[in-house]
């Protein structure tokens, strides 16, 4: 009549430590009946769920496929060794593309001096600009022609002192006079060298 209801006695339950899985022995397989410890696996991939249907499949394809374009053109861009393409690769273009980006080229404003020149021959245009025209052309190939020789001298002459080992082709030289023909915004590997930046 008087005893306390069962839910008014607090009971405190023995709190039993749990072994550490250090203590455990190396090979440790726990008895029948008791429980197994649970491992965490340190680096653990996360499995994605499959998809739903084909059209969720079709857009997670397109979408890891646009990731990867655009991490392989970022790379390509920084001038990632793994990333370049056949061209771009090996020390010597790479210190070719560098002397081509820290110096003044000629080359770079060719095609806006051959826009110019063929504006200014057409017969619209009075004798006098046709001939100015003309000559323009004349010295515009003189100075490419100029500028691209210095330009091969001086990366045979960087490429023997810093890279002896390596061999220096016809190609190096065609792929870094091809580099001074595009403006410095579009040339691909970007350039890592500021104009006037000593090589």
């Amino acid at each position: 009549m008087f005893r306390r209801k069962p839910a008014d006695v607090a009971v405190e339950e023995p709190v039993v430590d749990e072994p550490a899985e250090q203590s455990l022995p190396r090979g440790y397989t726990p008895k029948k009946g008791e429980a197994t410890p649970k491992r965490v696996i340190a680096g653990r991939r996360m499995v994605e769920a499959a998809p739903a249907d084909r059209k969720e499949a079709v857009r997670r394809s397109r979408e890891k496929d646009r990731e990867t374009r655009a991490q392989q053109r970022e790379g390509m861009m920084a001038g990632d060794p793994r990333y370049l393409m056949a061209r771009d690769r090996g020390p010597v273009r790479a210190l070719a593309r560098d002397v081509v980006d820290s110096r003044f080229n000629i080359g770079t404003w060719f095609i806006v001096a051959l826009f110019v020149i063929l504006v200014g021959s057409t017969r619209a245009m009075p004798p006098a600009v046709q001939a100015g025209a003309n000559l323009l052309f004349l010295f515009m190939v003189l100075a490419f022609v100029v500028d691209a020789v210095f330009l091969c001298r001086k990366i045979r002459k960087l490429a023997t002192e810093r890279l002896p080992k390596e061999t220096v082709s016809r190609g190096v030289y065609g792929y870094a006079i091809m580099r001074t023909l595009s403006f410095r915004r579009l040339r691909v590997p970007k350039p890592r060298v500021q104009v006037g930046d000593k090589i």
